[in-house]
């Protein structure tokens, strides 16, 4: 009898474990198809990991590493991960509170003696990690990527290029994402720990993980399977513009691959290199951040889980020729990982429709892209041209219009001169999402450069409407009032 029981219980186990492989199987196989799909509409080229319940399900490349050679992706392809790196500053600065050498609450002339006084006593090391100090982001200053992203510095050079700005707010006062800000977390983890930020980054973290395919890129540097960079310009696709890497440094400088950073996610879940109390603190939510909140490198947000909503640790990253993403639900110890080496693509937009799969939940199809058709026609064969493209494909099941795509390339119009097709592509854009700030704040850039100073007032003023909190918008509306 007993031997009966326990063979019918061994049978039901056997069962329940058949059906949970069966379903890991089935979910793979949806978002294999997802991501392929997304491929084939030209809208992901990298590679992808998801895990669920910490246990690996897929794990994939798509598309090319190398597209003159036609070298394939793979889990191992190594690529640049641009802002994604901010953890990692962020995970050695709080490694450092730990063992007593920073403090998170003292000014950084505290470390820094040499940073100009009249800003630097107000910042705190957690308002660089935060992205409250105020200071400016160099990478949104006025020519930067012309005029600076291909010289080389020390980061003690760099740092003197935005440390006698003004500050943009009072440090504390609000969010406004600064690469300044992690760039400066570097240059004080080199003078606190007396070793470079590459060295210290690789003896505490990337050497304890064995994340072997991971660290700080050089681009003379001879890398196996690293990737190249590309950059999509409309349906084309060239090679991504040159960047020295000393410039993006601790903000921005390092590459991985997604099975290294599933070893990452791993040990984020232990107090291998880090007590419990630091290890939280990494993920608290400090600072309004959009829908969500802001806590030490990491994005923090509610979504859709199997019974409510589950607690979402993301991050996202974008560098010359690369785009990338780490989105954690550590509740269920669900990961995906993105990494794509064709400069920017809609990656939150994949990220949540593999998590919808991973809950059993409806997801929307991948669409081609409309702005990428925009482009090639306004580009090409001009306005009218354009505006006919627009209303022959607006309607087509098959292309969805994206705000940021639509945005990019209004810019990109706006910079090659085409003002009239950037005027009309950025009145598509408010037009598809008349509840966003930012369209028109595009909008009104657009009519100011053509020379409108009339319709470029009512749509600053309309963009402010919509968010007070646009800054750039105030002083443009405010000097155009001037005059």
């Amino acid at each position: 009898m007993r031997k009966s029981i326990k063979l019918i219980v061994l049978s039901i186990l056997l069962q329940f474990f058949a059906l949970n492989i069966s379903f890991a199987q089935d979910k793979a196989k949806q978002i294999d198809e997802l991501i392929g799909k997304y491929n084939q509409y030209g809208q992901f080229n990298g590679s992808a990991l998801v895990a669920e319940n910490g246990k690996v399900i897929l794990k994939k490349g798509f598309g090319s590493a190398n597209m003159e050679w036609n070298i394939p992706n793979e889990p191992d392809t190594k690529f640049r991960l641009g802002s994604i790196s901010k953890q990692f500053t962020a995970f050695l600065i709080v490694k450092l509170a730990e063992e007593g050498k920073i403090k998170l609450d003292v000014p950084i002339t505290t470390y820094l003696p040499d940073y100009p006084k009249a800003t630097g006593d107000k910042i705190t090391i957690h308002h660089l990690l935060t992205h409250t100090s105020g200071i400016p982001n160099y990478t949104s200053l006025p020519n930067f990527f012309k005029d600076n992203s291909r010289n080389p510095y020390t980061p003690e050079e760099f740092v003197k290029t935005f440390s006698n700005l003004a500050l943009e707010f009072t440090p504390g006062e609000k969010f406004n994402y600064s690469n300044s800000g992690y760039f400066l977390l570097g240059y004080i983890i080199e003078k606190i720990s007396g070793k470079s930020y590459e060295q210290y980054l690789q003896e505490t973290i990337l050497n304890p993980l064995k994340m072997v395919n991971s660290g700080y890129d050089h681009a003379d540097v001879i890398l196996k399977n690293r990737a190249s960079g590309y950059e999509k310009r409309g349906k084309k696709i060239r090679n991504a513009p040159y960047l020295d890497m000393s410039i993006p440094y601790a903000a921005g400088s390092l590459y991985s691959t997604v099975e290294d950073l599933y070893l990452w996610d791993q040990a984020l879940y232990t107090n291998k290199l880090l007590s419990s109390k630091s290890m939280e603190s990494l993920f608290n939510s400090y600072i309004k951040a959009g829908k969500g909140s802001y806590g030490y490198g990491w994005f923090i947000e509610e979504a859709d889980g199997a019974t409510g909503k589950v607690k979402v640790i993301e991050h996202g990253g974008g560098i010359n020729g690369f785009n990338t993403i780490i989105y954690r639900i550590p509740g269920d110890k669900n990961l995906i990982v993105l990494l794509n080496n064709t400069g920017g693509t809609v990656l939150n937009e994949i990220s949540q429709s593999i998590r919808a799969i991973l809950y059993n939940q409806s997801f929307k199809a991948p669409k081609m892209s409309l702005a990428f058709e925009l482009l090639d026609s306004f580009s090409e064969q001009g306005v009218t041209t354009g505006l006919n493209t627009y209303n022959k494909l607006k309607n087509d099941l098959v292309y969805a219009i994206s705000e940021g795509e639509m945005n990019r390339v209004g810019y990109e119009l706006l910079q090659n001169g085409k003002t009239k097709e950037a005027i009309e592509v950025f009145r598509i854009n408010a037009e598809t999402y008349p509840k966003s700030g930012n369209v028109y704040d595009s909008l009104g850039e657009a009519y100011l450069k053509d020379g409108n100073k009339k319709l470029a007032i009512t749509n600053y003023k309309k963009s402010l409407e919509l968010d007070p909190t646009n800054d750039a918008g105030k002083k443009a509306l405010e000097e155009l009032l001037k005059k």
